[in-house]
């Protein structure tokens, strides 16, 4: 296990910088492209572990992926070009290669067998297994399919009108993708939207597929044809240099083409809430998705409750929300964050314990927790659990220290931002 020692002479951001490509459309684009028939190419693809773990997954089922730095080439026969895999397939972390994966393997008629690292086989499964045995999936596994590793026998579904028991992106996709499989129309209805990347993916591959608020329909056994992908800039990577200019004295920052799909951009709409001043500019739109630049600069920002039909919307970044909110004038308060104990770790422990450790009154709450403001913090030994949202939001938090901050378990952070550290040398240099 590796470690880092965060001492930094200046705390100052300033400059422009992009960052990695979106990692859920990052994996969606490879999933899509392997499912379609033709070529498809990927430019800014996310070259992070999880997203790499979806390459060799369809690697291994026979789809022709070329990677070259951050461009991909995939040539596919489509659906029925893929092959039975002979070894099973590895997952690595990452939790969503796991639920689509099983939506789609769900309509192959074949046998798969999946496994994971130790941390994704903590993580359930049994969210996206249970409406595909609804639609007449053999999935098995440990503790009756709930977790990792599961084998699946496909084919011969049957359409399903599902409405998911939670908030979850990666369920509905996974559901939407077993009906792409599947004679007939498949409806999942959401109580609240959650990321759409995946409806939108499938309108350019050329799926046959209708969207009404938060209702969803698709008719199977529609040819996807292969197409240009470009992937925008990661929202959920962006937010920790947008927190770290935020309170950080002196900082002016601009990142630029981030994707703004409004099912992402809730970090937008809770740092406007905290009085943090942020600018989007240079709107625009590529492959359906909705691009800009955005400037934040150092401000005081102001306590507010976090709550409600937003919490989907920023569900990764929460953590970094966590330590914006130390910094704060007054009380702080997120509810509604249930789903945060079933990521790479329970990220609501996780937040908790290391920014205690860091000096912040914060407690945890059954769905979230509740953080009091205008706190200095101090330096400390951290570890990132694992988990690549905390060791960035640790890395952010030693900008607020005097004393050095140790981090342990840096290297996960390459999970979803393998150039974090080049990026903040880069900002603080300037």
């Amino acid at each position: 296990m590796s470690q880092k020692v965060l001492a930094f002479e200046k705390k100052t951001l300033t400059g422009n910088i992009t960052v990695p490509g979106d990692k859920s459309i990052s994996h969606r684009a490879v999933m899509f492209g392997s499912l379609a028939e033709g070529t498809t190419k990927i430019t800014n693809f996310l070259a992070g572990e999880d997203c790499l773990s979806t390459i060799e997954a369809f690697q291994s089922m026979g789809v022709f992926i070329q990677r070259e730095e951050n461009t991909v080439l995939i040539e596919s026969e489509g659906v029925n070009g893929l092959e039975e895999p002979v070894q099973p397939i590895d997952l690595g972390n990452s939790g969503t290669t796991a639920r689509l994966l099983i939506g789609i393997l769900a309509g192959l008629p074949y046998h798969f067998t999946l496994y994971g690292d130790d941390s994704l086989s903590k993580r359930p499964m049994d969210r996206i297994a249970n409406p595909l045995r609804e639609m007449g999936a053999k999935i098995d596994g440990r503790e009756n399919g709930r977790l990792l590793p599961i084998a699946v026998r496909g084919g011969h579904l049957s359409p399903i009108d599902f409405k998911p028991p939670i908030k979850s992106a990666q369920i509905k996709s996974g559901v939407l993708l077993a009906g792409l499989l599947t004679d007939g129309v498949t409806t999942v209805e959401e109580k609240t939207k959650t990321r759409d990347h995946t409806e939108n993916m499938l309108q350019a591959f050329g799926a046959d597929i209708d969207v009404e608020g938060t209702t969803v329909k698709i008719t199977g056994n529609k040819k996807l044809t292969g197409c240009d992908i470009e992937v925008p800039g990661d929202i959920s990577s962006a937010a920790f240099f947008l927190v770290a200019a935020a309170i950080t004295k002196g900082s002016h920052i601009t990142i630029e083409n981030v994707g703004l799909n409004p099912t992402r951009t809730g970090i937008i709409d809770v740092l406007k809430m905290m009085n943090v001043s942020i600018k989007v500019v240079a709107k625009r739109t590529i492959g359906g998705e909705s691009i800009g630049d955005i400037t934040v600069q150092a401000s005081q920002p102001k306590a507010t409750v976090i709550e409600g039909d937003i919490i989907p919307r920023i569900i990764d970044e929460i953590p970094v929300i966590a330590l914006l909110a130390t910094q704060a004038t007054g009380q702080t308060v997120i509810k509604d964050a249930e789903e945060l104990r079933f990521k790479e770790t329970d990220r609501i422990e996780s937040v908790v314990n290391t920014l205690s450790k860091l000096g912040a009154t914060i407690t945890g709450t059954k769905d979230g927790m509740i953080i009091e403001g205008n706190t200095q913090l101090h330096g400390g030994v951290t570890e990132s659990y694992g988990d690549h949202r905390i060791g960035m939001m640790i890395a952010v938090a030693s900008l607020l220290t005097d004393e050095k901050v140790e981090l342990h378990d840096d290297e996960c952070i390459a999970i979803s931002y393998p150039t974090f550290f080049e990026d903040l040398h880069y900002l603080i240099s300037n």
